[in-house]
C-alpha cells in the first residue's frame, strides 16, 4: 500500500544500471543517480533505499539480462562448446556499447575503499558462484569423457576465469571485439580434448 511513484522503477534501474557500468560502484554520486535517472534523491531512497542497495539491485538486474548467457552456455553439448560460446558472447557484451565497456561486476570489484568493502565481497561471491557452476559443468563433461580423466576441472574453470576477466580489464583499455575474440580463440587453442566427442 505504498504510495504511487511519480518514476517508472524499471527504468530508474537500467539508467543506474548503466551508471554503475560506466562509472564502477565508487565512481558513482547521487548526483549522478539522480541526473541519470532524473529522480530526485529523497525518491531514490524511498525507491531503493542507500547506494550500496541500489547497486545490489542493479547487479542483480545485471545478471538477469546481460549474463544470461552463462547460464544458457552451460548446456551446450561439450565443454570446449560452453567454453567458447562464454568467451565469444563475453567479447560481444564487454565491446556493445561504447560509453560502458567491459563488465560491471568486474570493474566493481578490483579496488575500493573500506566503505565499498560490502560490494566487493558480494562481487567476488558471485564470480565464485558463476565459476562453481563451470566447475560443476567440467568436472560433468570429465565423467562423460569429453574431457580427459586427467583433466583438472576446478583448475580449467579458474583458467576460463581468468580470461574472462582479463578480457573485461582488456575492452575497457579500449581492446576491439576483435582483438578479445582472438584472445578467446588463443584460449581455446589449448583446450583439452576427452576420448568422446559427446555422450547424449
Amino acid at each position: 500500500m505504498g504510495r504511487n511513484r511519480e518514476f517508472d522503477v524499471e527504468q530508474a534501474l537500467d539508467a543506474a544500471l548503466c551508471v554503475f557500468w560506466r562509472k564502477g560502484y565508487e565512481g558513482v554520486s547521487y548526483t549522478d543517480l539522480t541526473q541519470a535517472t532524473g529522480v530526485e534523491r529523497p525518491a531514490l531512497y524511498a525507491a531503493f533505499g542507500n547506494k550500496e542497495s541500489l547497486f545490489r539491485k542493479v547487479l542483480a538486474r545485471y545478471y538477469e539480462h546481460y549474463l544470461d548467457y552463462f547460464p544458457a552456455a552451460l548446456e551446450l553439448p561439450t565443454s570446449r562448446e560452453v567454453v567458447a560460446y562464454i568467451l565469444s558472447r563475453a567479447a560481444e557484451l564487454h565491446t556493445r556499447y561504447p560509453d560502458r565497456k567491459g563488465c560491471l561486476g568486474i570493474h566493481g570489484a578490483l579496488a575500493g575503499s573500506d566503505d565499498a568493502e560490502p560490494i566487493r565481497r558480494a562481487l567476488i561471491e558471485a564470480r565464485a558462484e558463476g565459476e562453481a557452476t563451470l566447475r560443476n559443468r567440467l568436472e560433468r563433461a570429465r565423467q562423460e569423457g569429453d574431457l580427459p580423466a586427467t583433466a583438472n576441472s576446478a583448475e580449467l574453470a579458474a583458467f576460463v576465469m581468468a580470461v574472462l576477466h582479463g578480457m573485461a580489464v582488456q575492452a575497457k583499455a579500449g581492446f576491439s571485439r576483435d582483438m578479445l575474440e582472438a584472445v578467446a580463440a588463443q584460449a581455446l587453442s589449448t583446450w583439452p580434448v576427452g576420448n568422446t566427442t559427446h555422450n547424449p
